[in-house]
């Protein structure tokens, strides 16, 4: 199996660079599947309907959430009506409406993608060790699904890397989000499970993470508000992992990163 995860897409040029690169990135890699991280969709903060819209007509089977996942209030229902749309897992019960994990049968595979939240650094939500091994155990890869796709939205690189060592052979791919910066560690680990410590983004990187310069660097140097964040608006680059599965066991056959656009150094996988 064929997957690729892009990061975090970021305003209005994180979407038209997904809508620009992906059908093609489908076509040439031959994917069959693509998950993306969509929390910052809509003006840098949150996602709505419309915005996840774009998304999925560009390519995207699944999209992702993190901490922004209800700044937008249509995603409070939106998510209800709409099972491709994930917000973290380990939500303490009964909090958040929609759901954390997801096994979507695409192109005759079975793919379960789960979504969680880190606490290093973060608002803590329940224990996402404890939230993973519950899913694992209720849909085991080689069982249940095919393939298996964890993004932990994390702000610790040491929590991430965790958790990529902790899910080891259990599934295809750890990959981590919330930085908006790519790792340059992307790797197959010792039992057979993807990882990458953060995706990156799909986005404006002439910004900072995606916003606009202006006003992250009149706080960083002068500690006061001058504004409103605002998403950057120049062309987007977006950036992810491509993975290649062994069809019988789910396990990392092949594992690389997905840069493309004109804001970093591009890395476009062959098949």
């Amino acid at each position: 199996m064929r997957l690729a995860f892009f990061g975090d897409v970021v305003g209005r040029s994180g979407r038209r660079a997904v809508s620009k690169y992906l059908p093609r990135l489908r076509e040439d890699l031959k994917l069959d599947a693509v998950v993306i991280n969509g929390e910052n969709a809509a003006g840098g903060f949150g996602i709505t309907e419309a915005t996840a819209g774009e998304l999925y007509d560009a390519g995207a089977d699944v999209i992702t959430l993190g901490n922004h996942s209800f700044d937008n209030a249509n995603a409070l229902t939106y998510i209800e009506r709409e099972p491709r749309l994930l917000r973290p897992v380990n939500y303490p019960k009964g909090t958040a409406p929609g759901k954390g994990a997801g096994l979507y049968d695409i192109g005759g595979y079975r793919l379960l993608v789960v979504n969680v939240l880190g606490r290093v650094f973060m608002d803590a939500l329940d224990d996402p060790f404890v939230a993973i091994a519950e899913e694992l155990e209720a849909c085991p890869m080689g069982e249940i699904a095919d393939a298996i796709i964890i993004d932990i939205h994390a702000e610790a690189t040491s929590e991430k890397n965790a958790m990529g060592h902790v899910c080891d052979g259990r599934v295809s791919l750890v990959v981590g989000t919330h930085q908006h910066v790519p790792t340059a560690d992307t790797r197959i680990l010792p039992n057979g499970t993807a990882y990458q410590t953060d995706a990156g983004m799909c986005g404006d990187y002439s910004g900072v993470i995606g916003m606009d310069k202006e006003e992250p660097v009149h706080r960083f140097t002068t500690r006061m508000r001058g504004g409103r964040f605002e998403a950057a608006s120049g062309p987007g680059t977006i950036c992810g992992v491509f993975v290649e599965t062994d069809n019988k066991t789910g396990l990392a056959l092949r594992a690389e990163p997905i840069r493309m656009g004109p804001g970093l150094m591009e890395h476009i996988p062959t098949v």
